[in-house]
């Protein structure tokens, strides 16, 4: 069947990458958008773009049925997820293919059973991929992780059966914080995915995150294209990827280049996914997950084998063979920086405010993904993720010293990124030594030397606001909207809430239990007026895909000011300690 309309579920730079080559192919594409992404380069590249009206993800790209009545009344004739958001959601793939929209992705029941972790062990275990211990189903209740760990030792990860990018996994080293890290593990995996199940697996100490791409056809087809090293991350969540991966001997490659064809054939696999392995320091290697989705780091493997992953997506959803030869071309190396709005200097604390200047790197062998421009506000409901630089080599040493180069020309104002980390990790003899390197995905957290400067203290991000005003034309009533800000001069008389003045910021109270950034109260863990120690955790705030702790200044009885589930600003006091 031939594909004509692609709607774009999506945001970002990826919402970018799927409308490019949808151009390519001679498709049309439709992007949607939330309120803060009107004005946003998906929005301006695609052919046309309809609004979700509303600011945060719940009500703009994780509604379903909004985001199919907008594929019904554009024309659509396809749905691409991106990654992120609906794009492992089985429910949201089988409404679409019931709406008779075609999916770009794998059929439901194979979501289904390889984003149940559980179920996806099971198949691994049956086809003979590699596995370390660890439980065959989810978890009743903290209790059953403790009997897990006396029984096969410390360190565990405790991981959301449904889902994946790093959210609902907590690794734990230290018996006494396994309760902890359930409750947390569980909480965010509810936040996330709507299922709090959780199995949990012995953790291989000092891991190197490896992974497989894979294609899928409707003729039977299974394709390996490769691997790639995924193992500098932060809270569980990459940073820098590259491919192929490094230090491999030829047969540990084959052995993941098996694994990963041998549980993608029995699952029935169609499209493009992912196939992810831990390999500890001990050299063993375990099988950890299937990402049922177009990967971030995919560019890295269309930079060395010349095929456009995204363009094989739209194929094989039309029930083409891919395009793919049977002997997979390699040449070079490719790594990949995730450009994040995080302040490494504090812990790679999400930073929403507003790009001043957005000034990106060129020259031989870079290639840039963004899905911001300058002048744009970034957000702090969304992910932190700007941009991807992705930069190519004859062999890893070019590609590294082109790195520097890049890195090093890369500018960015107005908000902090993850830039220095990665003019400093590409220093670094751990990451660049030509005899193998010695990052592990616990390696930021717990090796990494490298100082930073706090970036400079910056305003709130200021949103543009869209108000939506009833107007007639050609006797038809429609809602036009317009930002705030237009209407305001023009002195409408539509009903707008009044801004508040801007107060200026002065230090908190000593007594204040202040949030470091903007984002949700997602939980109070200590109940209000109950006696709390200085430094313990006593609030959870999210933002940017990022769950931190909030501490107590001092010790004495915490008083609530905040509810859960309200936004709060960077610096404002979501409670107080009483002496």
């Amino acid at each position: 069947m031939a594909l004509d309309t692609i709607l774009v579920a999506n945001r970002g730079e990826i919402a970018v990458r799927v409308i490019r080559a949808a151009r390519e192919a001679g498709l049309r594409s439709v992007a949607v958008y939330a309120d803060p992404d009107a004005d946003a380069p998906h929005v301006r590249l695609a052919d046309e773009a309809y609004a979700l009206r509303g600011s945060e993800p719940a009500e703009t790209y994780l509604d379903a049925e909004r985001l199919i009545e907008i594929a019904r009344r554009s024309g659509a004739d396809a749905v691409h997820p991106g990654y992120g958001f609906l794009s492992e959601h089985a429910g949201f793939a089988r409404a679409v293919a019931d709406a008779g929209l075609v999916w770009i992705g794998p059929d439901a029941e194979t979501i289904e059973l390889l984003g149940d972790k559980a179920r996806a062990r099971a198949l691994a275990a049956e086809v003979g991929a590699p596995l370390a211990p660890g439980t065959n189903g989810p978890v009743r209740d903290a209790e059953e992780v403790l009997a897990f760990a006396d029984a096969h030792g410390l360190p565990l990860v405790i991981k959301a059966v449904h889902g994946g990018g790093g959210r609902g996994m907590r690794v734990v080293r230290e018996r006494g914080r396994i309760a902890e890290a359930y409750e947390s593990a569980v909480r965010e995996a509810t936040t996330a995915f709507g299922r709090g199940d959780c199995l949990v697996e012995r953790f291989l100490d000092r891991p190197r995150h490896i992974e497989a791409q894979v294609l899928g056809d409707r003729h039977g087809r299974i394709a390996v294209l490769g691997t790639r090293d995924c193992s500098l991350q932060r809270r569980n969540q990459k940073l820098v990827e590259e491919a192929p991966a490094p230090f491999l001997d030829e047969g540990l490659r084959e052995r993941i280049h098996e694994a990963a064809a041998g549980l993608c054939a029995a699952a029935g696999y169609v499209g493009a996914g992912t196939v992810e392995f831990l390999l500890g320091e001990d050299g063993t290697l375990s099988f950890l997950e299937v990402n049922t989705r177009l990967q971030v780091e995919h560019p890295v493997t269309e930079a060395v084998t010349g095929i456009d992953l995204v363009q094989e997506q739209f194929r094989i959803a039309a029930g083409e063979p891919m395009r793919v030869p049977e002997r997979i071309p390699a040449f070079g190396h490719a790594i990949e920086f995730r450009i994040n709005a995080e302040d490494p200097a504090l812990g790679f604390l999400p930073a929403p405010g507003t790009l001043e200047r957005f000034d990106p790197p060129a020259g031989q062998g870079v290639r840039l993904d963004s899905g911001f421009a300058a002048g744009q506000a970034v957000p702090g409901g969304f992910d932190s993720l700007l941009a991807k630089l992705v930069v190519w080599g004859r062999d890893r040493e070019e590609a590294l010293a082109r790195s520097r180069r890049a890195l090093a020309e890369f500018e960015i104002e107005g908000v902090a990124t993850v830039l220095p980390f990665h003019r400093a990790v590409t220093a670094d003899p751990a990451f660049t030594a030509a005899d193998g390197f010695a990052v592990h995905t616990r390696w930021i957290e717990e090796e990494c030397e490298a100082e930073f400067a706090p970036a400079e203290a910056v305003p709130e991000p200021t949103v543009p606001r869209l108000v939506r005003v009833p107007i007639e034309v050609d006797g038809k009533r429609v809602r036009l909207g317009l930002p705030e800000s237009l209407l305001t001069g023009l002195g409408s008389a539509a009903p707008l809430e009044a801004a508040e003045p801007a107060e200026e910021r002065a230090a908190p109270p000593e007594d204040a239990v202040t949030a470091p950034f903007s984002g949700v109260l997602t939980v109070w863990k200590a109940a209000d007026g109950e006696a709390v120690e200085q430094g313990a955790a006593v609030a959870v705030l999210e933002a940017m895909k990022t769950e931190v702790l909030v501490p107590a200044p001092r010790s004495g009885a915490l008083r609530h000011e905040v509810a859960v589930g309200e936004h709060v600003a960077a610096g404002q006091a979501v409670g107080r300690v009483e002496a």
